[in-house]
């Protein structure tokens, strides 16, 4: 027979388990507004590869693949910022463990990161685990240098996707193209560079420029030239489409 003593001590037992019950789920939203969660797994992606920019109009987005590289990002960087202007940084895994205080600025002068795989390999013919590992291996190398980053595109080294866009969709991230190369990744002179950027933008370009895998000193100075005389024409610099 059940006492009123013990009826009592019970009834105080199931309100204390509630009551720490609720107060657990409650935990992490007061944590998550002291500081920024990293996205949710899927995120608003899509398999579709965006090569266009959000906005409409005479507007182009600046993206910058391979880097960072201590020399060239750094003074690219500089003249971002000097034009404010906002652009796209696709990292190397490895290049942004090796280099993780320019990775720190990118973040802190407002650009917006890319996983460019972890080394750099040909991704064509992977399966879709291995592909996932290394893109997996990437964000945990970028998010050494910034903890909780959004990492909202990726880009395949070399255009090779295979089944890398569906699989970077599943993690969040949009797989990012591009409908502009100036092809610096063999330099022809700053001149000419700057001749291909201004004949070659079309309203809403996504242009793939390069800041690391080797000397990118007339990128940089390309980039220099052509961001007053672009906004001199009514330009505007904008960020790549979310979705396909």
């Amino acid at each position: 027979m059940t006492t009123p003593h013990r009826r009592t001590r019970g009834r105080l037992l199931a309100l204390l388990i509630t009551l720490g019950l609720a107060l657990c789920a409650a935990a992490p939203a007061s944590a998550s507004s002291s500081r920024p969660a990293p996205p949710s797994p899927r995120g608003h992606a899509t398999p579709d590869i965006v090569d266009s920019t959000q906005r409409g109009g005479r507007a182009v987005a600046l993206t910058f693949d391979d880097g960072p590289n201590p020399g060239e990002t750094s003074r690219l960087l500089d003249v971002l910022r000097q034009h404010r202007v906002r652009a796209v940084f696709c990292l190397w895994g490895e290049h942004a463990r090796q280099h993780p205080q320019l990775v720190r600025r990118i973040v802190r002068e407002g650009h917006t990161l890319c996983n460019h795989s972890m080394r750099h390999d040909d991704m064509g013919d992977w399966s879709p685990e291995r592909i996932r590992a290394d893109l997996l291996e990437t964000n945990a190398a970028i998010r050494e240098a910034v903890p909780f980053a959004r990492i909202p595109y990726f880009r395949a080294p070399y255009g090779a996707w295979g089944r890398s866009p569906e699989v970077a969709a599943r993690m969040g991230m949009q797989p990012l193209g591009w409908s502009l190369a100036v092809e610096d990744w063999v330099p022809p002179g700053t001149d000419e560079l700057v001749r291909r950027l201004e004949e070659g933008v079309t309203p809403g370009s996504v242009v793939l420029l390069h800041d690391g895998g080797g000397d990118r000193g007339q990128t940089v100075s390309a980039v220099e030239r052509t961001i007053p005389r672009l906004k001199a024409e009514g330009w505007h610099f904008s960020l790549p489409a979310r979705r396909g």
